[in-house]
């Protein structure tokens, strides 16, 4: 597919003002050349024309508010005096995997003034003596190179994106945490009114538990006291069949008597 379709696809019935990202990658130029990308995508923020063919970005059009500009894979040599005219703002470039040879093809670059990220993997300057200490020196407002800084520090990932992105996500990070931070304190105080409850259930039971002991014992003294009081009524009515025993005896001992 072409540039232009390609472009007109990526549009999805938007007009070109609308569109602040546009991925062309591995679609295909006409003669080596940017086609169909014109000045009304004035809100334009990142661009990527990553293995398009191209040998020049000559006719690339005035984008004032991209920052982040792929071209990797392509054929470019040289001519980059036109990113600075075209791109005042760009602050992220990737030219990896292109046809430049030397230092002094990257000196328009200096006019780029936003610039803090340039990778140039796989391009043969990178062969040279003293390449990463040269183009610092010819680039000072440089922060990374190849995703490294002068003092060999990687890059973070918030660096390699555009401006302003990575402080809304970690805005929202934040209340994420803080929300998280809230659900576990609400799940702290469930478990501790649950740990509660369950102490007060034990103390509930042990209490019925010791009032069940001492009925079992108030049951067993009156079993015993009413054992006591039977025994004592048995021989009371033994004692009783006695004494009538010996009146009838006395009686009967009169009666012979008078006889």
């Amino acid at each position: 597919m072409d540039m232009k379709k390609r472009i007109h696809l990526e549009l999805r019935n938007r007009t070109p003002s609308d569109v602040r990202e546009l991925v062309l990658d591995n679609c295909r130029s006409n003669e080596g050349k940017i086609e169909g990308l014109t000045a009304e995508f004035v809100n334009l923020e990142f661009l990527s024309l990553i293995n398009v063919g191209l040998i020049s970005v000559s006719n690339l059009p005035k984008l004032s508010k991209l920052k982040k500009l792929e071209l990797s894979d392509n054929r470019i040599s040289g001519a980059l005096d036109v990113l600075a005219e075209k791109l005042p703002n760009l602050t992220h470039l990737n030219l990896s995997g292109n046809k430049l040879k030397d230092i002094s093809t990257l000196e328009p670059l200096k006019k780029l003034d936003n610039l803090k990220s340039l990778d140039l993997f796989n391009c043969e300057v990178t062969n040279l003596n003293d390449y990463r200490e040269s183009v610092f020196k010819l680039l000072p407002q440089l922060t990374y190179l190849d995703g490294y800084d002068l003092e060999d520090k990687e890059a973070s990932d918030s660096d390699g994106e555009v401006d302003g992105v990575d402080e809304d996500d970690d805005e929202e990070g934040e209340e994420d945490e803080d929300e998280d931070g809230e659900d576990f304190d609400e799940e702290d105080d469930d478990d501790d009114e649950d740990e509660e409850e369950v102490e007060g259930e034990e103390d509930d039971e042990e209490v019925s538990g010791e009032e069940e002991e001492e009925d079992g014992q108030d049951g067993e003294v009156d079993d015993e006291d009413d054992e006591e009081e039977a025994d004592e009524g048995e021989e009371g009515g033994k004692g009783e069949k006695r004494k009538r025993e010996a009146e009838d005896e006395d009686d009967d001992e009169d009666d012979e008597e008078d006889d």
